[in-house]
C-alpha cells in the first residue's frame, strides 16, 4: 500500500506509529490483495468471540438486552479507536442516508434471526447454515442485479441447500425451525454484502459500522420499552424464551461476556468491512469460512457439543459448495 494519496476515513491507508521523537508516521504494510485477506481472517476469529459471548447469554437475558448492551459498548469502543487512529468523526457524515437506512435494516434482521437460533442450535450447526449466504448472494445477483449463473453455479447452489436440508435433521424426523431462522440470516446478510459492495467507494468501515451501530441501539430500546418487562415471557421454545425474556440487571460474572461482545463485534465489523472494501468479493469471502472450524472449537470447549453425523455431512455439503461458488464466481469476473 502506498504511503502518499490514502484517505483518513477508514483503515484504507498504513497503519500510524511514534516515532522516537513523537511525531506520527507510517508503515508500510502488505499488498491490498494480502491485507484484505488478512482483515479477513481475523475478523472472522473476532466475530466468533461475539457468537460464543451471545449463545452463553442466552438463557439467561433477552436478545434485545443483550444486543442494546453490545452495541452501546461497540461504539464506545468505535469512538475510541477513531480517536487513537485520529480518524476525523466528520468521516461519519454521509451523502447517503437511504442506502445506510437500507443495510442497517438487512443487518438488524441478519442479527435478529441468527442469534435467535443460536439459542437453540449447537454453535457450529448454527455458524455452518449461516455459510449458505454466498449461495444466497448468487441467486440475489440473479434477481436483482440481473446476472447471468451458469449451470455449475446452480448445481452448487442445489447442493448447498440440500446440505442445509440436511443441517435441519431429517435423521430424527424433526424439523428445527431454528435452522429456518439461520436461513433467512444468510439470506439478509447476503443482501448486506451486496449492499456493502454497491457502498465501499463512498463509505468508509467506520460509518459502515457507526450507522449499523445507531440502527441496533434504536431497534433494541424500542423492543425494550415494548416487552421488555417480560410480559410475553416465559415460553418453552429457546428462541422465543430469548426474544421475550424480561430485562434484569446482567449478574457481575456475566460482564466479561457483554464486553467480549460488544469489543468483537466492533472490531470484527471493521475488519470484515475493510477486507471487503481493499479486496474483491471472490478473494476475501473463503477467508470467512475459518469460522466454522473456530465454531467447532468453542462448541466443543465451552459448551462440549459437537455436529453429529448428519451435522458433518451438511457442514461439508455447504463449505464445498460455497466455496466453490466463489471460485467459480471469481473465475468468470
Amino acid at each position: 500500500m502506498q504511503n502518499s494519496g490514502f484517505k483518513r476515513r477508514g483503515w484504507d491507508r498504513p497503519l500510524p506509529c511514534a516515532r522516537d521523537d513523537g511525531v506520527m508516521t507510517t508503515v508500510p504494510r502488505f499488498s491490498p490483495a494480502m491485507t484484505a485477506i488478512l482483515f479477513a481472517v481475523a475478523g472472522s476469529v473476532v466475530f466468533s468471540v461475539n457468537d460464543m459471548a451471545i449463545k452463553w447469554l442466552s438463557g439467561d437475558y433477552a436478545l434485545h438486552q443483550v444486543i442494546l448492551t453490545r452495541a452501546i459498548i461497540g461504539m464506545v469502543f468505535l469512538f475510541g479507536v477513531m480517536t487513537v487512529l485520529r480518524v476525523p468523526y466528520r468521516s461519519l457524515m454521509t451523502t447517503r442516508p437511504k442506502g445506510h437506512l437500507l443495510r442497517v435494516f438487512f443487518v438488524v434482521i441478519s442479527n435478529v434471526t441468527y442469534f435467535l437460533g443460536l439459542a437453540a442450535l449447537p454453535l457450529a450447526d448454527a455458524v455452518a447454515i449461516s455459510f449458505v449466504s454466498p449461495l444466497m448472494l448468487t441467486v440475489l445477483s440473479v434477481v436483482v442485479l440481473g446476472e447471468r449463473v451458469g449451470p455449475r453455479r446452480w448445481a452448487a447452489v442445489g447442493v448447498g441447500l440440500l446440505g442445509v436440508l440436511i443441517m435441519f435433521r431429517p435423521g430424527v424426523g424433526v424439523f428445527e425451525p431454528a435452522a429456518a431462522l439461520v436461513l433467512i440470516s444468510a439470506i439478509c446478510y447476503a443482501a448486506t454484502n451486496l449492499m456493502t459492495r454497491a457502498m465501499k467507494a463512498t463509505e468508509s468501515a467506520f460509518s459502515l459500522q457507526f450507522y449499523v451501530q445507531c440502527g441496533f441501539i434504536v431497534v433494541c430500546t424500542l423492543m425494550g420499552l415494548t416487552v421488555g418487562d417480560g410480559r410475553f415471557a416465559g415460553s418453552d421454545n429457546a428462541s422465543l424464551a430469548f426474544l421475550f425474556r424480561g430485562w434484569v440487571w446482567p449478574a457481575t460474572a456475566d460482564w466479561p461476556a457483554f464486553l467480549a461482545s460488544g469489543v468483537a463485534v466492533s472490531v470484527g465489523g471493521l475488519m470484515i468491512g475493510q477486507a471487503y472494501r481493499l479486496g474483491e468479493a471472490g478473494l476475501v469471502a473463503p477467508f470467512e469460512y475459518v469460522s466454522v472450524p473456530i465454531a467447532v472449537f468453542w462448541g466443543l470447549v465451552i459448551f462440549g457439543t459437537l455436529p453429529d453425523s448428519w451435522g458433518w455431512l451438511g457442514i461439508a455439503l455447504i463449505m464445498g459448495a460455497g466455496l466453490y461458488t466463489i471460485w467459480r464466481e471469481a473465475r468468470v469476473r
